[in-house]
């Protein structure tokens, strides 16, 4: 079995009437075409006839591609040749040239405007099909197959396009308000959802928090303010006490220790 360079391979292959015609063709009058192998002796063009040659028993014959730019030339031949629309193609094309980037391949460094003149691939349809492959690039074989247009996976990709934008912002204002949250939201541990639920949830009890103490601390403190200088202290009766609300010189040594913490929070916040 002979392999496909990687470029080739994103080719739709023929569909068995397709094949079967070319089988018969061959059989009756030849391969009038060469198969073209790369230089490490993989299909660059001819996939098909290589496919109908082995169905009718036929010896097939090679050739090898000494050009700089296999790629292009996978692309080149195969998208002019074939019935193929304008949106498979441009699928194909950036399928293509991002793979070659990934591999570091000859010809990955071409500008999208340079393909686009060398392929016949309108630029802004390229545009598109970049778009899926970026934001949605579970529709990318469906388009390069044909059971998808490009126009409807465009659509899928920009919606998919949207909310990551709206994702990542919220995401930023989730850091500056919870680093922690944030790093978890990163790290997979919660969803950008569940990590803005519990963020609510912290608000929310960090709120009520703040107003049982600030109840207790305006109950308290205003009424032992206003003892002060008098003969409050000295009529006090351990007696006459509630249970288990017993004043005593531990009780007043905590209330001392209470009140100076209160002071120094006081003054740190600047409050009156």
């Amino acid at each position: 079995m002979i392999e496909s360079h990687p470029t080739a391979s994103l080719i739709p292959l023929l569909d068995e009437d397709e094949l079967a015609a070319l089988a018969h063709d061959i059989q009756e009058n030849g391969l009038l075409q060469p198969i073209v192998l790369d230089r490490q002796g993989r299909v660059l063009d001819g996939r098909g006839r290589l496919a109908a040659c082995e169905r009718v028993g036929m010896e097939p014959v090679f050739v090898t591609f000494e050009g700089d730019t296999p790629d292009v030339y996978v692309l080149s031949v195969n998208l002019r040749r074939r019935s193929l629309t304008k949106g498979q193609s441009a699928m194909i094309t950036v399928k293509a040239r991002s793979v070659s980037e990934q591999g570091g391949r000859s010809g990955s460094e071409q500008s999208a405007r340079s393909v686009s003149e060398q392929l016949g691939v309108a630029l802004a349809v390229m545009g598109r099909a970049s778009t899926v492959l970026q934001h949605a690039p579970d529709l990318v074989d469906p388009v390069i197959s044909g059971d998808m247009g490009l126009d409807e996976a465009y659509a899928v990709a920009r919606q998919n396009k949207a909310q990551a934008d709206s994702d990542e912002a919220q995401l930023a204002r989730l850091r500056e308000e919870d680093a922690q949250l944030a790093d978890r939201v990163a790290a997979q541990e919660l969803t950008l959802q569940g990590a803005w639920a519990e963020r609510k949830a912290r608000v929310e009890e960090d709120l009520r928090q703040r107003r049982v103490a600030t109840q207790l601390l305006c109950e308290v403190l205003p009424s032992l303010a206003q003892v002060r200088g008098s003969r409050t202290f000295a009529l006090y009766d351990p007696e006459l006490a509630p249970p288990g609300r017993a004043v005593t010189r531990k009780v007043i040594e905590h209330a001392a220790t209470a009140l100076a913490e209160m002071a120094a929070v006081w003054k740190e916040r600047d409050l009156p």
